[in-house]
């Protein structure tokens, strides 16, 4: 192990071979160590709650049934979230289409953005729009791109940890990044030019 990694890096480590012998408990603290960020990430990348908790499972599942063969090569969090990143690609491609948020219901009446409970102020309507058209946006775009931006945007990882979970390169990582980016000024360049 490198003497690069953290003091949690290097517990995730210590956990990892308690859970190589089979310790249910060392198992029970790396989940819950980390549930939140696979379960958040899954739900970014599916816009599924359910689903998300569902693949989050399996990706802990992988965990424990991998731990004998676990490596200290990168993080752990970077191991954890290429487990992750298979389990939703396959997902993705499973649907085989594009997630996105219809405007309008099944009946075809316009579909109301709007939550009954929120004030009625116009700024938080506003910004439940755009949010809304954000997520939408995020949702279309190919699933590399997608991923790299939820990684760098939401989990706040580093170039060369998103190059390893993609199994890409850092300057393939930018480049996802930047056609992602242009891609979501793009989509939403009228909201652009009203705030």
């Amino acid at each position: 192990m490198s003497d690069d990694f953290s003091p949690e890096e290097r517990e995730d480590f210590a956990l990892m071979q308690k859970i190589a012998q089979g310790n249910e408990s060392a198992f029970e603290i790396l989940v819950e160590r980390h549930q939140l960020r696979v379960i958040g990430t899954i739900a970014k990348m599916l816009d599924d709650a359910t689903t998300a908790e569902d693949l989050a499972q399996q990706v802990f599942v992988r965990v424990w049934q991998s731990a004998s063969r676990y490596q200290p090569s990168a993080k752990f969090t970077t191991w954890l979230m290429t487990i992750t990143r298979n389990l939703v690609f396959n997902e993705c491609r499973r649907r085989q289409r594009a997630s996105f948020i219809p405007l309008e219901n099944e009946d075809g009446t316009e579909r109301d953005f709007q939550d009954p409970n929120a004030p009625t102020a116009t700024r938080v309507i506003a910004e439940k729009e755009i949010q809304s058209a954000v997520d939408a946006a995020i949702a279309s775009l190919p699933e590399a791109q997608r991923l790299a931006i939820v990684l760098r945007r939401y989990e706040n990882m580093p170039y060369e940890e998103i190059a390893i979970v993609l199994k890409t390169t850092v300057p393939a990582v930018k480049s996802l990044l930047f056609r992602a980016r242009e891609e979501l000024k793009t989509k939403l360049q009228p909201f652009l030019k009203e705030g």
